[in-house]
């Protein structure tokens, strides 16, 4: 049996979660609630731990002092940052970083190292989860910083200079901590919008459609940890 952490940052993003994994046993540490249950022979532990990157770090960090899991699986929606991918489609994290501090900051001082590398068969299963389902899926960088992208403009600077799949305002701290914590994590996003001028608007309508179906692909992937 393992023990695998679930993190989304908004209730939305672990509703589906939480409707298929049924009544849970609810623990409090450092002021985020914990839902844990027993399902297809793991102990799955899910947490909303708020939006953005300080809230994410530490939800992690609870997870991990207090549950010591095999791995954290980030799950929920972002913006699209690569034209290939269209809304409701799935990228999966090979990396992530912060999009809004210069990543001399954390390379040449603790912890020396400003991209975190996601683990390869969190990836691998992932992917294999979603060509079994008949989604389109991406493997690629995620960066996160704490502001949601619906600007054109913004969303090019981000372009140009991380040339990124994915926006979002908490995978990068999530990989952070893990990486501080020696563990395995992936970040698993469903595209809500194209993070430009009509993102809003597009996160509106699509943000319940994004959100069930990457919670059925994260629950999918804890059968074959």
């Amino acid at each position: 049996m393992k023990t695998i952490v679930i993190i989304g940052a908004m209730p939305s993003e672990l509703a589906d979660i939480r409707n298929i994994l049924g009544e849970a046993e609810v623990k409090r540490f450092s002021g985020f609630d914990f839902y844990i249950n027993k399902y297809k022979n793991n102990t799955i532990i899910n947490a909303c731990c708020g939006i953005a990157k300080v809230n994410a770090a530490l939800c992690t960090q609870a997870a991990i002092d207090n549950f010591h899991p095999n791995c954290v699986i980030n799950t929920g929606i972002a913006g699209g940052m690569n034209s290939d991918i269209k809304v409701c489609d799935i990228v999966i994290s090979t990396e992530v970083l912060p999009h809004d501090l210069d990543l001399h900051f954390l390379q040449d001082y603790p912890p020396y190292c400003g991209i975190f590398k996601s683990d390869l068969n969190l990836i691998t299963i992932a992917e294999t989860i979603c060509a079994e389902s008949g989604i389109n899926s991406f493997r690629g960088r995620i960066v996160s910083g704490e502001a949601f992208i619906s600007s054109n403009e913004v969303k090019a600077d981000i372009q140009n200079r991380f040339d990124p799949y994915a926006v979002d305002m908490e995978s990068a701290a999530v990989g952070h901590c893990c990486f501080l914590n020696d563990m395995p994590f992936v970040s698993v996003r469903c595209i809500s919008d194209n993070a430009d001028d009509e993102g809003a608007l597009s996160f509106d309508e699509f943000e319940k459609i994004a959100a069930k179906r990457v919670a059925e692909i994260v629950l999918k992937m804890t059968e074959l940890i």
